[in-house]
């Protein structure tokens, strides 16, 4: 065989590997705090310039098209809950025993006062099924060995993104950093993780920290002390007949 007809061959299988190693790590990623279904409980804090907040919550979720949120503290917003079921989001209120369905002019508001919004619980993506993944940079950054892709979404994928970077651990692939940028490649905001933890069996961050890029001293801090992951879980559970039932 002619030694450049072998490289190609060889270099090809290579690529192939390293492609599958890819696409297993992103899933990995995608599937850390969800899995099939998921069920957690988690605290939030939520910090700005005017005020720092805290609530308790749990949450489940089916897929990536059902999540349902309920708050359980602090004791204004207790009982809140959040329905999530495909493109739609629903908010029930206890107070009034009202349910509320967002219009797409509320989508872009803030969810219970944090830097997420309504749009971002709608439009949860996959990084393993709407971007080109290539890995970046591979070695040692701050002593620590590590593994950083560079993500581009995919032109039929429904993300707002430009480009998005994930930064993990070279030893057991576990998320340090995920930096998002907007259709100008101007960084939007920073997920940070933190606190490893053993949760539903297996080694994973237990804080994740979202900093807006345009407000760097203000962040939303989710703080995990309970997951249990693929549970069974009807889809009626996600219904709006349910939601006052919750």
């Amino acid at each position: 065989m002619p030694w450049l007809l072998f490289l190609l061959i060889l270099s090809g299988n290579i690529l192939a590997q390293t492609d599958e190693q890819t696409r297993d790590i992103l899933r990995q990623i995608d599937d850390l705090w969800r899995g099939a279904s998921s069920y957690a409980v988690s605290q939030m804090t939520v910090k700005t310039h005017h005020y720092t907040r805290s609530l308790k919550m749990q949450g489940w979720s089916l897929g990536k098209e059902k999540t349902l949120i309920k708050i359980i503290e602090s004791l204004r917003e207790k009982g809140t809950i959040t329905l999530k079921s495909e493109d739609n989001i629903y908010t029930y209120l206890p107070k009034t025993d009202r349910t509320i369905r967002l219009t797409s002019g509320m989508m872009m508001g803030s969810w219970m006062g944090s830097h997420l919004t309504h749009d971002d619980l709608v439009k949860e993506s996959r990084f393993e099924q709407d971007y080109d993944t290539r890995i970046s940079f591979e070695g040692l950054r701050d002593g620590q060995k590590i593994l950083e892709f560079t993500l581009i979404p995919l032109p039929e994928a429904a993300v707002i993104w430009g480009k998005v970077t994930l930064t993990v651990t070279a030893e057991d692939y576990l998320p340090l950093n995920q930096l998002y940028y907007d259709e100008d490649l101007q960084l939007a905001r920073s997920f940070v993780f933190s606190d490893i933890k053993r949760l539903s069996g297996k080694n994973r961050p237990a804080v994740m920290r979202v900093i807006p890029a345009d407000k760097p001293d203000e962040y939303t801090e989710f703080v995990y002390e309970t997951l249990e992951l693929d549970i069974p879980l009807p889809t009626t559970f996600f219904s709006l007949s349910q939601l006052k039932r919750r």
